[in-house]
């Protein structure tokens, strides 16, 4: 069995504890959610799944290759919701405006991972950060009156300078998110 990887944008710790206040408020509502902690907040651009060891160098060569391409861009961390709507809510969301670039860059991974054999995603890639999933309705009453107050809210900007191949390993307590090469955007010296 292999590792389980994903491709992912990692965030600034100060907009991750930004985010997170938001979070606690709608803790509050008393949902039946399992929220995402803190240190696990990313954008994913691709979940690769079950990752053979040795198919982790072509993965990088690639994710290289294709990052040189993509020059470094801004996001902006905005708005929150769910999937797929309000009365069967299962994703809570903070969503990403001005990701023209992101939705390309994610298009080249899910081109370049398939070329290595993996599964390309069936559903138009939407940039947003899970942060947390609806296990039940309970109080889902409360939860859409908080949510509702994150429609506008402005979380921040983030300059994407580099992708992050992350390995994700599941135990009990929940997912702990492993960093095992980061690719810098852009033509760059490499040295």
């Amino acid at each position: 069995m292999g590792l389980r990887c994903f491709i992912a944008i990692e965030l600034p710790e100060e907009l991750k504890r930004n985010i997170y206040v938001h979070v606690e408020r709608l803790k509050a509502s008393g949902a039946d959610v399992k929220w995402v902690p803190l240190e696990n907040l990313h954008l994913t651009l691709k979940f690769l799944g079950d990752t053979p060891e040795e198919q982790l160098n072509n993965i990088n060569e690639k994710l290289v290759f294709l990052a040189k391409a993509h020059a470094r861009f801004y996001l902006q961390v905005a708005q929150a919701g769910v999937f797929p709507n309000l009365k069967h809510p299962r994703v809570i969301w903070i969503g990403m405006r001005d990701s023209e670039e992101v939705i390309r860059l994610q298009q080249d991974i899910d081109e370049a991972m398939a070329e290595l054999g993996f599964e390309r995603d069936d559903k138009q890639f939407t940039p947003h950060l899970t942060i947390g999933r609806v296990k039940s309705l309970k109080n889902q009453d409360a939860l859409t009156q908080e949510l509702a107050t994150l429609k506008t809210v402005d979380f921040g900007k983030i300059e994407v300078n580099n992708i992050t191949l992350m390995k994700s390993i599941l135990k009990p307590s929940g997912a702990e998110h492993l960093k095992l090469r980061e690719i810098s955007l852009g033509w760059l010296d490499e040295s």
